[in-house]
């Protein structure tokens, strides 16, 4: 990993965001945040009225019509920005455990959020009243709530990764 991370670093894309860092990363960075507020927000949204919790004078349907776009779109762009800040700063990023446990949590996060969007799609009416009543659509549901707080968590914890001692790759690199 170290000697892909050290190409990385020394490639034109990143040696430009690194000459540039003082206006490019904090636009990276507040793009990636932006994305990240509307994709929570979203994603919340979706899984707060899969509960029952909020939005039940709308179909489970017309939440997914109302939200999914923005969640799309949020995603997309924390996929560019974060690609950008990898870029930007490989070391940083990719020898931290954090940022290994976020995307982790993100695989499960995506992995989650692809079943349910097709399950909408494919069951759509029987979802107000059989699928959504199931335990474990309930509890996929409060898991997004538990993995959104991971991965912010995680994210921010990547620029402190020596809290994780001995275990963090980066103490090594």
């Amino acid at each position: 990993m170290n000697e892909f991370v050290q190409w990385l670093s020394a490639t034109g894309p990143s040696l430009y965001l690194q000459i540039h860092e003082a206006w490019t990363l904090p636009v990276i960075q507040s793009l990636h945040i932006i994305g990240i507020g509307t994709a929570v927000g979203s994603g919340l949204m979706i899984a707060l009225r899969v509960l029952g919790w909020v939005g039940t004078d709308l179909s489970l349907e017309a939440t997914q019509r109302r939200f999914g776009p923005w969640l799309t779109g949020a995603l997309l762009l924390l996929l560019v920005s974060g690609g950008l800040l990898i870029v930007a700063e490989p070391v940083r990023e990719l020898i931290t455990i954090s940022f290994w446990l976020k995307m982790f949590c993100v695989a499960i996060l995506a992995v989650v959020s692809i079943a349910f969007q097709r399950s909408v799609r494919r069951n759509g009416p029987q979802w107000e009243h059989v699928i959504s009543a199931r335990p474990g659509v309930r509890l996929a549901a409060v898991l997004t709530f538990v993995l959104w707080g991971c991965i912010i968590i995680l994210g921010r914890l990547i620029a402190y990764d020596h809290i994780w001692g001995h275990l963090s790759p980066a103490t090594k690199a």
